[in-house]
C-alpha cells in the first residue's frame, strides 16, 4: 500500500483457521509529569491529555501526538481529577484541599474561573451535553451540580458515605457515585437531582464507569480487590470480577468492549473482556498507578503512576472477527485516530474517552 510505512498489521485468523487473538497491550512510551499525578482525561478528539498533579497543583497538558508535555497549568490546592467538555472546550479541576473546581479554557490553558463547592471534592464528570458538571464531595457526602453557562453551583445532592467516583449515563438521565465508606453506589436521577437508590457493593468502592451503552456499570473496590458490574436495568450486581491489588480507578473502552482498572499496590492494569467479565491480560505499568483514560476509538490508554511521576501510554491491540491489528505506525505517525505515536494517519475521533468521570484517590 503505496506511503505506509511500518505498518503492523497481523492477520491472526482466516477462514478454516479459527478466530483472531489480539496481541497483549503494551506500554510503549512514559511521559514525566508533575508530583503525584492522579487524575487524568482526554479530549473529544484525541489530541490532548490533561493529568492533575496533587502534589504541586498543576495540570498537565500532553500532546498525545509527540507524547510530551507542552503546558502546565497551575490549579487550585491538591487536584485529584479532571473531566473535559464533550466538545473539548474545558476542563474541569476538582481540588480536594481548596473545596473548588477550576474551569480551564483549553484553547490558552488559562483558568477562567474558579467555583466553590463541597468539602474535599474528589471524582468530576461532565454530563453529555456539556450543560452540568457533578462533582463527589468525600467530607460532605454530597455532590455538587454545576451549571456550565454560568459556572455556578445549582444543586447539591446528599449522598451515602463519602463519595469519591462519579460517572454520567451516555443519555445523561442517570449519575453513579460511588460511596467509599458506605459500601453502595448511589443512583441519581439527573433530571431532578434526586437519589433513587443505593447499590451494595464491595468494600470501599473507588471508580466508577458506564459503558458506551449505559447497560453497565462497573466499580472498583479497592479493599475487596474487586469490580463489581451493575446490570442498569434492574439496579442489581450481576457479576463480581477479581483484580489486581487495590484497585482505584475504571474506565471502559469507547466500544464497550474492556475495561480497565488500575492496580495501586501491583502497579498494574487488569483489562477486563466485557463478553465474559473476565481479565483477559494485566499489563504492567510505573509505580503506584491511580487515574487511567482511554482515548477515542480505544486506540490509547493513558495511566497516571502516582509515585512515579509518571504517565503510562498503553498501545491497545484490538481484533475485528478474523482480522487483528496491532496499532503500530501507518502513513507516518501518529496514533490510530488520537494522533499518538505510531498509527493509522492521526485523525480524531467522535467520542471523548476519559471525560465521562473521574473517580477521587
Amino acid at each position: 500500500m503505496v506511503g505506509m510505512t511500518s505498518a503492523c498489521i497481523m492477520v491472526l485468523g482466516m477462514a478454516g483457521i479459527g478466530a483472531g487473538t489480539a496481541v497483549a497491550d503494551t506500554v510503549i512510551d512514559t511521559i514525566p509529569v508533575g508530583d503525584f499525578p492522579s487524575g487524568v482525561a482526554v479530549n473529544p478528539f484525541g489530541f490532548r491529555a490533561y493529568v492533575a498533579n496533587s502534589d504541586d497543583d498543576s495540570v498537565s497538558v500532553i500532546d498525545t501526538v509527540t507524547n510530551t508535555v507542552v503546558d502546565t497549568v497551575t490549579v487550585g490546592d491538591s487536584p485529584r481529577a479532571v473531566a473535559v467538555s464533550p466538545d473539548g472546550s474545558r476542563a474541569y479541576v476538582s481540588e480536594a484541599d481548596a473545596d473548588t473546581v477550576s474551569v480551564i479554557e483549553t484553547v490558552g490553558n488559562t483558568v477562567s474561573v474558579t467555583i466553590p463547592v463541597g468539602d474535599f471534592p474528589t471524582g468530576v464528570a461532565v454530563s453529555p451535553d456539556g450543560s452540568r458538571v457533578y462533582v463527589a464531595e468525600l467530607f460532605d457526602d454530597s455532590v455538587s451540580v454545576i451549571e456550565t453557562v454560568g459556572n455556578t453551583v445549582v444543586d447539591t445532592i446528599p449522598l451515602g458515605a463519602a463519595p469519591t467516583g462519579v460517572a454520567v449515563s451516555p443519555d445523561g438521565s442517570r449519575v453513579y457515585v460511588a460511596n467509599n465508606v458506605g459500601d453502595t453506589v448511589s443512583v441519581i436521577d439527573a433530571g431532578t437531582s434526586t437519589e433513587l437508590t443505593t447499590i451494595a457493593v464491595g468494600n470501599s468502592p473507588r471508580g466508577v464507569a458506564v459503558t458506551p451503552d449505559g447497560s453497565r456499570v462497573y466499580v472498583t473496590n479497592r479493599l475487596d480487590d474487586t469490580v463489581s458490574v451493575i446490570d442498569t436495568d434492574t439496579n442489581t450486581v450481576v457479576d463480581t470480577v477479581t483484580v489486581g491489588d487495590r484497585p482505584v480507578r475504571v474506565a471502559v473502552s469507547p466500544f464497550g468492549s474492556r475495561v480497565y482498572v488500575t492496580n495501586l499496590l501491583d502497579d498494574s492494569v487488569s483489562v477486563i473482556e466485557t463478553a465474559g467479565n473476565t481479565v483477559g491480560e494485566i499489563v504492567p505499568v510505573g509505580d503506584s498507578p491511580i487515574g487511567v483514560a482511554i482515548a477515542p476509538f480505544g486506540s490509547r490508554a493513558y495511566v497516571t503512576n502516582s509515585d512515579g511521576d509518571t504517565v503510562s501510554v498503553i498501545a491497545v491491540e484490538r481484533c475485528s472477527g478474523s482480522l487483528c491489528i496491532a496499532t503500530a505506525s501507518l502513513a507516518g505517525g501518529g496514533s490510530t485516530g488520537s494522533g499518538g505515536t505510531g498509527s493509522l494517519v492521526g485523525g480524531g475521533s467522535l467520542g471523548g474517552a476519559g471525560s465521562a468521570g473521574s473517580a477521587g484517590s
